[in-house]
């Protein structure tokens, strides 16, 4: 096929890219997160594309280069982020009223272990090694107790998606694990057959929510038109909509200060990569 003769030839239209971390597992974000990702790159006049990579540190790694506008990040991800200056914060989810979540502790609904004490000696699930929730909390809980996960346990794994650390739970795969507050409810109100099958021992303190950042470099106006969009999505039916889906009430403005505690825990036991 050639152009008719004179006619200019338009190059692709470059993507708006936004990347998910891999809190929930890779079928999760697809339909979760695409009509967000859509809506967005419409409202920027660009195409959308979700990226999504295995680990959170891959993710950050996106960030880090610029391959993306946009990113979704764990808390504790983001922390890594911003100490590496490498992400900028650009607005946090407000969920059932509140910019915070936590880190729960489960068991099998049939498990005898009804304090955390009682998993010593069990083989537990951690999400991801940048994760706040699904590593971090749980880790400083350990160091409060004087314990570390290495001898605690008898074995640890990475599941790396909070979804599929409450699957291996409730499959009987793993004696416990620690999860996003916010993807448990998420899981149990659209797959509400876990519910009769997992359940909570332990609800840790709260944290600032997992937020929305851009690249450190992305163009101030750029920036300035992203954060526009996610703050007055809740506004517009369509993107009211995409929200419920995701069964968040709006986006925020958020402060770095939010995740002080987090810093805090990661002063105290270090955090992997």
């Amino acid at each position: 096929w050639a152009s008719p003769a004179g006619a200019a030839v338009l190059p692709a239209q470059r993507p708006l890219r936004v990347a998910i971390g891999s809190v929930i597992s890779p079928k999760g974000p697809i339909a979760s997160y695409g009509g967000l990702v859509a809506y967005v790159g419409r409202r920027m006049g660009m195409p959308g594309e979700l990226v999504q990579r295995a680990t959170y540190a891959e993710t950050n790694e996106l960030v880090k280069r610029g391959e993306v506008e946009l990113a979704l990040v764990c808390s504790g991800a983001y922390v890594d982020g911003q100490r590496d200056s490498t992400m900028e914060l650009l607005a946090a989810p407000q969920v059932a009223g509140q910019t915070v979540y936590f880190s729960y502790i489960i068991v099998p609904k049939n498990s005898p272990v009804q304090t955390v004490d009682q998993l010593r000696g069990k083989v537990f699930a951690f999400t991801d090694p940048l994760s706040n929730s699904g590593r971090l909390s749980p880790v400083y809980l350990l160091y409060q107790m004087n314990e570390r996960p290495e001898t605690f346990f008898q074995k640890t794994i990475y599941t790396y998606s909070h979804d599929n650390s409450l699957k291996a739970v409730a499959d009987g795969l793993v004696d416990g694990a620690a999860v996003d507050s916010l993807v448990y409810n998420y899981v149990l109100a659209r797959e509400p057959q876990y519910a009769a099958r997992v359940r909570v021992i332990l609800r840790s303190p709260p944290y600032g929510i997992p937020p929305v950042v851009v690249p450190a470099g992305l163009d101030p106006a750029q920036k300035a038109q992203l954060q526009s969009i996610l703050l007055n999505m809740h506004e517009d039916p369509e993107g009211r909509a995409i929200l419920n889906e995701l069964m968040i009430d709006r986006f925020v403005p958020v402060t770095d200060s939010a995740y002080d505690s987090i810093r805090d825990m990661v002063s105290a036991v270090g955090q992997k990569r």
